[in-house]
């Protein structure tokens, strides 16, 4: 039986402890609240995923030094703008061996470093090889009532990925291994903005068509992206990239759509957000994705138009006008077919 900590204690942390204590590891996770903790000792986290009874090998604490002691695997699972200050003061009680596993789906603002770059700068880019990530089309509210699953651990240590795979596997919950760590960070982060343009979409009261042209045309988006940025063409097409847009892009489920949904029905963002009264990732997630789209010289229409809709108040209206009226294009993208080494 495996100690395993969980930095976090929301509602994918709560989902992914019960994953695990079914696969017979105690998990111990770290609450920022006392009375959190308290619930779920009490066996249900009625904040964050009410009505889920929890494992009895489940229990939560709120002091960070006894949820760390002797675990062999660490799961943060806690927003991305939180993970370097709770890595910093996670480090020093964490067993050198131990493999680090981060489920957050974002990127650093300040920085507009992936979470590996992040675990890297903190721990030394030799720790990295112990580091993995677990992505994909994952929603805490099914995965908690063992609705069958499939995600992919990623690691540039295929032997630590691996470990991961083992760790979570289990009959409706069922795990793939990936070494591209770049590609299914990128699908992981950026398939949040397209699900706020989905979302305002809906608001807006369009239909199936501009969701469908929506989330094919973001995935585009994703992979120019994310092939500028070293990521490997394939990652996209599975779970981590075109599965993960598909569920957080249809799904009431997706705090990122109803996000979305709320700001197209004429709610300003901070209205939005305060809706959701959970962190919405695709937020911070636009701006970097701006900026890291001009830095790279990668065309990202959409990212741009979502993102002047949260901070310039371009109307959601407008911003759809604006992507409908764009000069004619090619669908297959040339970054594509030059790594197919295909000829225009």
């Amino acid at each position: 039986m495996t100690n395993i900590a969980i930095i976090g204690a929301g509602s994918w942390a709560t989902a992914l402890a019960q994953v695990l204590a079914r696969n017979n590891h105690r998990v111990l996770l770290w609450a920022r609240r006392r009375e959190l903790a308290d619930a779920i000792n009490n066996g249900e986290n009625q904040r964050y995923l009410p009505g889920v009874t929890l494992h009895p090998q489940i229990s939560a604490d709120t002091d960070l030094a006894r949820v760390l002691a002797g675990a062999t695997a660490v799961v943060f699972g806690v927003p991305s703008h939180c993970f370097r200050r709770l890595l910093q003061q996670s480090l020093p009680f964490i067993k050198p061996e131990a493999v680090i596993i981060n489920v957050a789906k974002g990127l650093e603002e300040s920085s507009r470093q992936r979470l590996s770059e992040v675990f890297a700068a903190e721990a030394g880019a030799d720790a990295l090889g112990r580091y993995a990530v677990l992505s994909g089309p994952s929603h805490a509210e099914e995965v908690g009532c063992h609705i069958p699953t499939a995600v992919v651990a990623a690691s540039q240590d295929i032997a630590t990925a691996g470990y991961v795979q083992d760790l979570f596997m289990t009959r409706d919950f069922r795990v793939y291994t990936n070494p591209d760590l770049v590609g299914v960070e990128l699908g992981g982060a950026l398939k949040n903005i397209i699900a706020l343009g989905t979302g305002i979409a809906d608001g807006l009261g369009y239909g199936d068509n501009t969701k469908a042209a929506m989330m094919t045309r973001g995935l585009a988006e994703i992979t120019r992206l994310g092939l500028s940025m070293g990521a490997n063409l394939s990652t996209f097409a599975g779970l981590a990239g075109v599965g993960d847009l598909i569920v957080t892009c249809t799904s009431m489920h997706s705090r990122n759509r109803r996000c979305g949904i709320a700001i197209g029905q004429g709610k300003t963002l901070d209205e939005a957000v305060a809706g959701i009264n959970m962190v919405v990732e695709g937020v911070r997630t636009t701006r970097v994705a701006w900026e890291l789209a001009r830095e790279q010289g990668v065309e990202m229409p959409i990212t741009e138009q979502i993102y002047k809709v949260l901070f310039e108040n371009l109307s959601p209206r407008e911003a759809v006008l604006n992507l409908m009226g764009r000069g004619k294009k090619l669908e297959v993208e040339e970054t594509v077919l030059s790594s197919l080494n295909w000829t225009m």
